[in-house]
């Protein structure tokens, strides 16, 4: 009797602290990501940091939650999301019809897409002047067909990696790079004398993914999303990881 008494104390001790962890884990936003994606989200001295974290850590801020960050491979965020390894998968995700059958989106919350990088002073100031001119592009990227089907008159010049279609740009063997908008913006940030077009040639929107079963708490963080813009906490974020560095 005493060994049952015992036992069921102990089982309710469990229960209510098991309730008390629940109920902590209620406060506390776990969020899944990719961090190698410069500006977006990336390691730097050891700290996460880039556009995307510094975008959640004001939107968890603004819910009174605490911030759980989850590492994963970007392959594996929707299925983790799903399997219920954190509550939202942030990760410059691009808002598409196939994955919207898996999981729900918030609002877009920014517009990546392929952008045009010149050096500053430079004769191209819009795309249609893309024509007739050097243009490097990475192989195997949107970036080649694109140009194809789009602007056939452009000499695309084709590199292996990005950094060298930067470089190319750089001491003026091509007179423009076409790459996506984090990566051109990330790179004229620490090099001046470079600029993005203000044109895109295609856009493509960002947006949090969270799970089906959760529309509470998608509500919440379209709602959070919402203040930062309208309290310009937002815009100045997109000022930090954006602008160009010679302006």
């Amino acid at each position: 009797m005493n060994f049952r008494r015992h036992f069921l104390l102990t089982a309710l001790a469990t229960a209510a602290l098991g309730s008390s962890v629940a109920h902590a884990q209620d406060n506390v936003l776990r969020v899944g990501t990719d961090a190698t994606f410069p500006p977006m989200e990336f390691m730097e001295n050891g700290k996460r940091t880039g556009f995307d974290v510094e975008l959640v850590e004001a939107i968890a801020r603004k819910l009174g939650k605490q911030l759980e960050w989850v590492d994963i491979d970007f392959k594996g965020l929707i299925p983790g999301l799903v399997s219920r390894r954190f509550d939202m998968a942030v990760s410059a995700i691009y808002i598409t019809d196939e994955r919207k059958k898996v999981v729900d989106f918030t609002d877009p919350y920014y517009a990546g897409g392929l952008v045009a990088m010149v050096k500053e002073g430079s004769s191209i100031r819009k795309l249609s002047d893309l024509d007739g001119k050097k243009v490097t592009v990475q192989v195997g990227t949107k970036s080649v067909g694109f140009l194809q089907q789009n602007y056939p008159k452009v000499q695309r010049v084709e590199v292996e990696k990005n950094q060298e279609m930067f470089n190319l740009v750089d001491i003026g063997r091509a007179d423009a790079a076409v790459t996506g908008k984090p990566a051109a913006y990330q790179y004229v940030r620490t090099r001046p004398g470079l600029q993005v077009l203000q044109e895109q040639l295609t856009t493509e929107e960002y947006g949090m993914a969270l799970r089906k079963d959760t529309p509470e708490l998608t509500k919440a963080v379209n709602g959070a999303i919402a203040q930062l813009k309208a309290d310009g906490t937002y815009a100045a974020i997109v000022r930090k990881w954006f602008q160009n560095s010679g302006k």
